[in-house]
């Protein structure tokens, strides 16, 4: 399914408020972005407990539970999580990761609220939530039917509003600090292959297992476990982090002409680290149209291209780095015709690498 708009969790909040409470809602993202903890909280918020089901665990009978014959008459007794007297919020997690017979078992519990002789308690809510086929996840094609029964939106990664909560939830500092730097690595699309990949859930396991280590987790065991939780470009990277614990403020350093870029062949990886948050701070600070520009943007703009100068004379390929376009991310075309005038050689290696 194609998204055509999509939410940050505190737009998402919002609609559940006002959606979910007259409508069953179901909410389509990636793994590992919060579906089923900002379901929770939304419970929690509207006074009802969360009552959560996992489709790929399902079958027909666990929802229109079993026969029991009572005056003679058989009748389908549900589930005593689901029969309940006051209302809830009934959570479908993994919703479209259950087989087609399950799928139908839904039709009448999500349209109607009603399962068998059983109706939810009025003022029950339903949301349901699950991945999409693009993201290697175990999923089966919703039907037609279900997918009309449900209103449906898209969930979307939100940097600034995760480093709200983290800073809020006792992330780890090394995390904080890092993610505060890279924001574009909190999440990295799902590999086509078996291979850790970065999400919010992937950096908070990691925070919990450097929380474990104690204050000064080993270095070797920052790398095996950035490794064990991260796409593993994130992860060199954030090893080449950890390697900057006694320093974490050398880019701010560099930029103020109080440090230089490490040259030294065993900080390799730590230059590419630094380059990589030249490359960010630049996409975050330069605007796209120069008209108008401060002071400041041409002290930046002056000081960004003597430090990009100097990157080149250490590593021609580093500095290629930041101007290089990225993601579909570039530089703003204003500046990048500067570095073409002050700076030729370097986008003239580049021309000829493309």
């Amino acid at each position: 399914m194609q998204a055509v708009h999509s939410l940050s969790p505190s737009q998402l909040s919002e609609f559940l408020l006002n959606v979910a409470t007259a409508r069953p809602v179901f909410i389509w993202g990636p793994p590992g972005i919060g579906k089923s903890a900002l379901v929770e909280a939304f419970a929690r918020s509207v006074g009802l407990p969360c009552v959560s089901l996992l489709g790929s665990q399902l079958a027909p009978e666990d929802l229109m539970g079993v026969p029991q014959i009572v005056e003679g008459v058989s009748r389908f007794c549900p589930p005593a999580m689901i029969a309940r007297r006051e209302p809830y919020c009934l959570f479908l997690d993994e919703l479209n990761a259950c087989s087609q017979d399950v799928q139908k078992a839904f039709y009448s519990l999500i349209h109607d609220r009603r399962v068998g002789e059983y109706l939810l308690p009025e003022g029950s809510i339903v949301v349901g939530a699950g991945n999409r086929a693009q993201d290697s996840a175990i999923v089966k094609p919703m039907s037609s039917a279900l997918m009309n029964r449900m209103v449906h939106v898209h969930l979307k990664v939100s940097a600034s509003e995760w480093m709200v909560w983290a800073a809020s939830h006792g992330i780890h500092p090394m995390v904080l600090e890092y993610v505060q730097q890279r924001p574009d690595h909190l999440w990295s699309a799902p590999p086509k292959h078996e291979e850790p990949f970065s999400t919010p859930r992937a950096w908070h396991m990691l925070s919990d297992a450097l929380h474990a280590f104690g204050a000064e987790p080993p270095v070797a065991m920052v790398e095996a476990l950035a490794h064990g939780c991260l796409t593993p470009q994130h992860a060199a990277q954030f090893k080449a982090f950890g390697k900057l614990a006694a320093d974490r403020h050398r880019l701010e350093a560099i930029f103020k002409g109080d440090a230089r870029w490490p040259h030294a062949p065993e900080d390799r990886d730590v230059l590419y680290f630094l380059a990589q948050a030249f490359r960010a701070r630049l996409l975050k600070m330069l605007p796209a149209d120069k008209s108008g520009s401060s002071g400041d943007l041409q002290a930046l703009v002056h000081r960004s291209k003597g430090m990009l100068k100097d990157l080149a004379q250490i590593s021609l390929e580093m500095a290629q780095v930041v101007v290089a376009e990225d993601g579909g991310q570039t530089l703003p075309a204003w500046y990048m015709i500067e570095v073409v005038r002050d700076l030729p050689r370097l986008v003239e290696r580049q021309a000829k690498v493309d």
